[in-house]
């Protein structure tokens, strides 16, 4: 007989889903430090013609991102949906993107879908792998 996985407590829940406003708020500040602490160690970064492997070179492409296309710029993004698949990992689809400099909400034509892979490491919620694609 199987026994059913049991439901993840709303805390968790709410722990994934607060992943998107953090990484807004290190990207508001245009913190590299900060957006690549999102990512455990050795986490992928996959965004469209660029692929990073682990804090270090994520956080060294974000710092040169920050000062170069993304300076000025704002990002936004929310949970779609979220699924576990054991109590220390789950899968969440968001769409948001990347606010162009100066403008106050998000073009229609940037908007994503990301992938978002995340473990509870230390107690903390962290990504392993995130990837997006124009929705």
């Amino acid at each position: 007989m199987a026994t059913k996985a049991k439901a993840p407590a709303d805390a968790e829940m709410a722990a994934i889903a607060a992943l998107p406003g953090r990484l807004v708020a290190a990207w508001a500040e245009h913190d590299a430090d900060a957006f690549s602490r999102l990512f455990v160690e050795d986490g992928t970064m996959i965004l469209p013609g660029v692929y990073q492997k682990g804090r270090k070179d994520i956080r060294a492409f974000m710092s040169q991102a920050f000062a170069g296309p993304y300076k000025d710029t704002s990002v936004t993004g929310s949970p779609l949906e979220l699924q576990f698949l054991s109590d220390e990992s789950a899968v969440m689809v968001t769409e948001g993107g990347v606010i162009a400099a100066g403008a106050t909400e998000l073009a229609p034509e940037d908007t994503i879908r990301a992938s978002w892979v995340v473990v509870k490491r230390d107690g903390e919620w962290s990504l392993a792998t995130y990837q997006n694609s124009p929705k």
